[in-house]
């Protein structure tokens, strides 16, 4: 199994954007078709939704969808307003050091996943993380030096809201601090279960945990794995080993002190890295997020990759996961 992950930089021009619709679109169209378009909202309940819970993105959404072709499907698709449901497994805690920075891994399934690192401007702040559904984030910060990362919420169930991804972005593109983020986040509905962990330049952190069918709880811990306050589906917390995760951080950070470089060396090794590509919860990345100095570092096994949010520059990394202990080999291709 290999991920080539790209870094691209799009600050306004949209044609890098609109290479990857052209590239994405036919996988994600199937994807968001997979349940019947009869269970998918219409062009005028996904515009009436982002007007009433996310006007801001409304610019946006129309000029993407007008990069798309101005598609009918294509346009609800991008509202990312009552998706399909998906699953996913991660781990996330911020180290409390004197520079506080926010490490991540993303579990998933690489058939899923875009691996790109994508920097934008499109409402007039600067914005990098890695990509997903096209116009969403998975993990980002943004030049007011916000940054956030999104762990399943181990919940079954699903409601009228919108696919996590969108909200994401639409934190990076309108919120600088923390208190504002956990603020915003809380009256924008959300189709599944959530925890978004944030962390901004002035070192304030939260973990909002995001549900369709209760209000939003934000609590001031640092760290999410796969469940919300308490296990509620048990079957798949022992898939992910939920638990296990949540202790061996809550370790870490409680009971020792230890440098930056040992905290995120944690996160390459079990419990926290996952060898489970088979059943879609394999580590994709792993990730920690400068949010004073909009930086960002790409990690495996042997190899990093640093990103700089004002001196963004373009890359690619094949990474090639080649045994069952997850060793890897990766090449510079530009």
């Amino acid at each position: 199994m290999e991920i080539n992950f790209l870094a691209i930089d799009d600050p306004g021009s949209d044609r890098r954007w609109q290479a990857l619709f052209q590239r994405f679109w036919p996988a994600y169209e199937k994807w968001w078709l997979s349940e019947g378009i009869e269970a998918r909202p219409t062009y005028w309940e996904c515009r009436k939704a982002l007007l009433a819970y996310m006007p801001e993105m409304i610019p946006l959404w129309e000029r993407l969808v007008d990069l798309a072709g101005g598609g009918d499907k294509a346009a609800r698709f991008l509202s990312l307003y009552r998706p399909p449901p998906y699953l996913s497994g991660c781990s996330q805690a911020v180290w409390p050091g004197e520079e506080p920075l926010l490490v991540r891994n993303y579990d998933y399934s690489s058939l899923a996943f875009e691996g790109v690192i994508f920097h934008s401007r499109w409402l007039g702040r600067g914005v990098m993380g890695m990509s997903d559904c096209l116009i969403g984030l998975i993990d980002g910060v943004n030049e007011a030096g916000l940054c956030v990362s999104l762990t399943f919420g181990g919940r079954r169930v699903i409601g009228d809201g919108f696919g996590v991804p969108i909200i994401l972005r639409y934190l990076l593109e309108i919120c600088e601090t923390t208190e504002q983020a956990a603020r915003l986040v809380a009256r924008v509905p959300v189709h599944m279960a959530y925890n978004l962990t944030l962390l901004d330049a002035a070192g304030e952190r939260a973990t909002v945990y995001l549900s369709p069918d209760r209000p939003a709880s934000v609590s001031n811990s640092g760290l999410a794995t796969n469940h919300q306050e308490k296990v509620e589906w048990h079957q798949h917390a022992r898939a992910t080993a939920s638990v296990e995760r949540e202790r061996f951080l809550l370790h870490r950070l409680t009971l020792h002190e230890e440098p930056e470089e040992d905290f995120i060396a944690a996160f390459l090794r079990p419990p926290l890295y996952s060898l489970a590509h088979d059943r879609g919860f394999g580590t994709l990345y792993s990730a920690a997020y400068r949010p004073r100095q909009g930086r960002l570092t790409l990690l495996w096994p042997g190899l990093s990759w640093d990103l700089d949010l004002t001196g963004f520059q373009e890359g690619t990394r094949r990474i090639v996961y080649t045994t069952p202990q997850n060793l890897m080999h990766s090449h510079n291709i530009r």
